[in-house]
């Protein structure tokens, strides 16, 4: 079958991963299987838990990793929900790659690119709320908070201006095309940050993301390792955030005098300080990969 897809960071990743010899990995993204079909070609005692909420993606899946049936589980749904599914589960090795994924983006009728036919974006495409409603719906208040928070729109206020006052529009390359015409054009394509903010609020993708770190600090995971690819800032700072919390022995406030917590909180240890990037390799053959970063803690 044609694959369309190259995942990111797809050798650090395996790296990440390749003393696991027992137990399950959860790919909580799983997207065309391009990790999880190198994790399984890779780790030969280890069982995957393939997640995704995206039928489409799940359904390719399951056909590209059909030589591994016997030792693949499939589940749909957020991956905010996943820990507590697979509670009792022995999990050694959590991944998750946050971004959008190639199957969404290049197909024009889900709406997430410059070209798409419709204003959608949902990730799960069950869920009511979408890009329309969005842009086409929300008071200019709402839309300055999407872009300023979410997109991390310099000129978030002008370009919420400028939709509530020229909409409604109908599809994400109408948009793209009036953004382009009225905004300022730099290294970026002036629809790329607005077209993120707005995917963040259709997805809830911070708080999915939250989510499933307090879901997997309350599990209490032994022996576990948890990798995540991020692609901006808003994301990997949840990441570096949380990691580094996880990682601290004493949790007493800055201001005491001497520590009265125990000094025995740390659940475990960051493997990378610094995240890992893509080569200029990697950039030049995917230059999809190019934002993203990826990091790696290890739960005790």
């Amino acid at each position: 079958m044609k694959i369309p897809h190259i995942p990111v960071l797809y050798n650090e990743t395996l790296e990440a991963f390749k003393e696991i010899d027992e137990g399950y990995i959860i790919d909580c993204t799983t997207g065309y299987a391009g990790h999880s079909s190198g994790l399984l070609e890779q780790n030969e005692n280890v069982q995957l838990i393939c997640n995704d909420q995206d039928e489409e993606a799940l359904l390719f899946s399951k056909k590209r990793l059909d030589p591994f049936k016997t030792r693949v589980l499939f589940n749909q749904g957020n991956f905010e929900h996943v820990i507590e599914t697979f509670r009792g589960f022995n999990i050694r090795g959590i991944l998750a790659d946050i971004g959008v994924s190639s199957l969404q983006l290049d197909k024009n009728e889900r709406g997430f690119g410059f070209d798409g036919d419709t204003l959608d974006m949902r990730m799960d495409q069950t869920k009511a709320l979408d890009a329309s409603v969005v842009v086409n719906t929300y008071p200019q208040n709402e839309l300055e908070r999407v872009f300023k928070e979410f997109g991390e729109v310099r000129e978030y206020k002008k370009v919420a201006s400028l939709i509530v006052n020229n909409r409604p529009f109908a599809s994400a390359k109408e948009l793209a095309d009036f953004l382009s015409k009225k905004m300022h054009k730099g290294k970026l394509h002036p629809a790329t940050l607005p077209f993120q903010g707005i995917r963040i609020e259709v997805n809830d993708e911070l708080g999915v993301l939250e989510r499933l770190f307090d879901s997997l600090e309350e599990a209490k995971l032994s022996n576990c390792i948890v990798a995540i690819i991020s692609f901006h800032s808003l994301e990997d700072r949840i990441v570096k955030n949380y990691f580094k919390k996880w990682s601290k022995s004493c949790i007493c406030p800055n201001d005491a005098f001497r520590c009265i917590c125990g000094n025995n909180h740390s659940l475990g240890k960051v493997i990378t300080k610094k995240p890992i990037i893509p080569t200029k390799e990697e950039i030049k053959q995917n230059p999809r990969s190019r934002s993203s970063k990826l990091r790696i803690f290890r739960f005790d």
